[in-house]
């Protein structure tokens, strides 16, 4: 809960000025045809400091993509707050950039235009962004490939497009929903090294919404772990894995020790992924 995460003191707690996102008591009910009420999320309370990593797992159906909709303002909360840099945050707002579970690329548009899109729809002056977008190209290995088009590029490829997109607007919360999902087990150990590599590069407060428990622990500075529906915060867990990170890092006594204690929170019954 916040009051016990913004305490001064106990483990993965951050002092209260460094606060970038706080989340005070959110809930989130929806209501059904038939006039019933299904309860997504209940009290969640997160405090998120300046460039932050923080991962979010938890079972299917917990509520996780629809905390981050929520923050994205693509869904409503039922009640609650949300502030951002001290400000209410009741919309969607230019601090964000989102990552989709798919890269959800225009087919007919080439990378860079691909890339261009949020500053076109924002309305900024696209010659002031350009220099913006050809470096995160080029940060992220794409710098050859701007004029190409979607199908000429890999899974991971595409989804390195649609981080630059996030990117390219210069917000200062990165929200990510499951990103990798779809990639096999390489490429995504690939694409974690290189999301770590942009975040230290970009410096962004970022959230990403995971099922893979080694994942998360991988990337995150704090593992928030949710409950079955409906979502509370079971425990926030504080990783001490020294950066940079490392493949090596997989198979170090630590690593395993908070990828055990995750699992214990969910039980046995295999609702989470490896």
């Amino acid at each position: 809960m916040l009051e016990e995460a913004a305490a001064p003191g106990p483990a993965g707690a951050i002092p209260p000025a460094e606060h970038l996102l706080t989340i005070d008591r959110l809930c989130k009910t929806y209501q059904t045809r038939d006039g019933g009420r299904i309860e997504a999320l209940r009290d969640i309370n997160l405090a998120i400091g300046t460039e932050e990593f923080v991962a979010v797992v938890g079972p299917s159906g917990c509520g996780k993509s629809t905390l981050l909709k929520i923050l994205a303002g693509i869904e409503r909360r039922t009640s609650g707050s949300i502030r951002l840099a001290g400000r209410p945050l009741d919309g969607p707002t230019r601090e964000l950039g989102i990552v989709f579970q798919t890269p959800v690329l225009l087919a007919w548009r080439t990378v860079l235009n691909n890339l261009m899109l949020p500053v076109e729809v924002q309305h900024r002056d696209r010659a002031s962004h350009l220099a913006k977008a050809q470096a995160l190209l080029a940060l992220t290995g794409l710098d050859g490939f701007a004029d190409r088009y979607p199908f000429e590029l890999s899974g991971g490829m595409q989804q390195r497009v649609s981080i630059c997109r996030a990117l390219v607007h210069d917000p200062s919360f990165l929200l990510m929903d499951e990103p990798f999902g779809a990639l096999d087990a390489m490429t995504r150990e690939t694409m974690n090294l290189e999301l770590l590599r942009i975040w230290k590069e970009s410096r962004k407060t970022a959230i990403l919404v995971t099922h893979s428990i080694p994942e998360a622990v991988f990337l995150a500075d704090r593992v928030v772990a949710m409950s079955p529906r409906p979502g509370r915060i079971a425990e926030i867990i504080p990783i001490d894995l020294p950066r940079p990170r490392t493949l090596a890092m997989f198979t170090s006594e630590a690593f395993g020790r908070h990828v055990g204690h995750i699992r214990e929170l969910f039980g046995t019954s295999g609702r989470l992924d490896g």
